[in-house]
């Protein structure tokens, strides 16, 4: 059974709910709801039935699933670590006697996310929870640490040379290389994608103008003229994921906060992450390039978190900082640090397999598809990408469902390759960037701890800002067949539409406030 443009209806539902009631919860759970429905032929108590045996269950139980939400525990448990014993306090404290205003704080923020390229849901919460004190100190708004966070991500996850985003990619790639007979290494190929992800840069410039700038608009102004004239980081009606958790937390004294309680568990997760991926990749039965390929980055990731949050464990009470008893403590309320987490990834998951059952992305495909002039190629798999995204809140699902489109596409118009996975990589995050129901926008607001909505309603600006001249840059790439001739395009359109979105919107005052001005 077919729906159509029915199909777009649940996640429509669900954007629409989150940004109206600002809870995400009910929102999700009504869009999988009424996509359950439709399945059930409109009965609503059927679709109710179906809406756990079919999609929420499913989702949990699923393998990949269960893998990120048992890393995202142990991850909740090594931040709560990292506190306990100190190490993030004393890190906070050493950033600090270096940052001097808000731009030096912003600046910081930006560039520790940029050197965390290998895993975007341990960017989101290293960056969010570490830069949080000092970025509070120097009233920046949690919005404004939340879009810093978010929007260097998922980008350096792409732009590094290796991820586990890299990883699944190539998997991918490769798949199509076999079913298209044609010769070549994914990951080369993959390689060749880097400068052309147009939008990934555009982002990551976008964020250190407006660092060096200081230039806001929109929801954002409001909230940075908000934290920086009252102090308050947060809206008034904030609810944050995760700080009752954190505000419980004992604070360590001085000459007990050591920066080798965060350096050296963050240093065994970061050096045991290659051979971990080479262990699941079959090295050295797998060449490197194979093994890197076929690596499990997930698993990975879960096992070197592991690791580290035995070692912080094992640091702390080998300083006396708590004993057995209170390590175990430490474990529970990082995983229930977590639990809000865990709810909204379960029902975007859900939500995404409801889209999937409806083949919302095969209709969207579908338009994308009819009468298509091959110039215009990249930018429609830049949009379609980006829709898929936005109603799905999933990049790897868009990349899944669109690269099987794209490489064929492109081989059968003469287009290269590389740009064609590009346009497919940079419309993905460029949704998930737009979209509440993303979970790495959801995980940037957790480490962050920002209100989810507050956080999706002031990024989205600067989204759309970068978005827009993505667009550009696919456009003139394809049509003047030059990577450099797009690039160059995109940078000014970057910068144009920046400063018209500061004249125009730069004040972030409602029409209340200016009339009431």
């Amino acid at each position: 059974m077919t729906f159509g443009a029915l199909s777009l209806l649940p996640p429509v539902l669900a954007i629409l709910l989150a940004l109206v009631t600002r809870n995400v919860i009910p929102a999700l759970f009504s869009g999988v709801w009424l996509g359950a429905t439709m399945l059930s032929g409109g009965n609503p108590a059927a679709g109710l039935y179906n809406s756990f045996s079919d999609f929420i269950i499913p989702s949990v139980g699923d393998e990949w699933s269960v893998t990120v939400l048992i890393y995202c525990g142990l991850f909740g448990v090594l931040i709560t670590v990292l506190q306990r014993t100190g190490g993030a306090q004393a890190i906070a404290r050493a950033i600090s006697a270096r940052v001097a205003s808000r731009r030096g704080a912003q600046g910081a923020t930006f560039g520790l996310g940029m050197l965390i390229f290998f895993e975007d849901y341990f960017n989101a919460l290293t960056v969010g929870s570490v830069m949080r004190p000092i970025t509070d100190r120097m009233q920046v708004s949690r919005e404004k640490l939340a879009y810093i966070v978010d929007s260097t991500s998922a980008p350096m996850c792409l732009l590094g040379p290796v991820s586990t985003w890299v990883v699944f990619v190539m998997g991918l790639i490769g798949t199509q290389l076999t079913e298209l007979n044609i010769s070549g290494s994914e990951y080369l190929i993959y390689l060749a994608s880097i400068p052309l992800n147009f939008y990934a840069w555009l982002a990551l410039g976008l964020i250190a103008f407006v660092v060096i700038t200081q230039w806001d608009f929109g929801p954002m102004a409001r909230a940075e003229r908000r934290a920086r004239k009252t102090g308050e980081v947060l809206a008034a009606d904030a609810t944050p994921p995760s700080d009752r958790e954190v505000a419980e937390m004992a604070v360590v004294p001085e000459d007990q906060a050591r920066k080798r309680n965060m350096l050296v568990p963050i240093g065994v997760l970061v050096l045991m992450i290659p051979p971990m991926f080479l262990w699941t990749g079959n090295y050295p039965e797998n060449d490197l390039v194979t093994a890197v390929g076929e690596a499990n980055g997930g698993l990975s990731i879960l096992m070197a978190t592991f690791v580290a949050v035995v070692v912080g464990l094992a640091m702390g009470m080998q300083q006396k900082l708590f004993d057995f008893r209170e390590s175990m403590d430490l474990v529970v309320a990082g995983i229930k640090s977590m639990t809000l987490v865990y709810i909204i990834l379960t029902l975007a998951w859900s939500i995404g397999s409801v889209t999937s059952e409806l083949g919302t992305a095969d209709f969207l495909v579908t338009l994308a598809e009819a009468n298509i002039a091959p110039s215009l190629v990249p930018v429609l798999l830049f949009l379609v990408g980006a829709v898929v995204a936005f109603t799905t809140g999933t990049s790897y699902g868009t990349f899944a469902i669109m690269i099987p489109i794209a490489m064929p596409v492109a081989m059968a118009m003469g287009l290269p390759m590389p740009l064609a996975i590009a346009a497919v990589l940079s419309g993905g995050i460029f949704g998930d960037h737009c979209s509440p129901i993303s979970d790495t926008t959801i995980l940037s607001s957790a480490g962050s701890s920002c209100d989810h909505i507050d956080h999706v309603r002031t990024q989205l600006p600067y989204a759309l800002c970068a978005g827009m001249a993505g667009i550009l840059a696919f456009f003139v790439a394809g049509l003047a067949n030059s990577v450099l001739m797009g690039a160059l395009a995109g940078v000014a359109a970057l910068l144009a539409a920046a400063m018209l979105m500061r004249i125009f919107w730069g004040s972030g005052r409602s029409r209340t406030e200016r009339g009431a001005g």
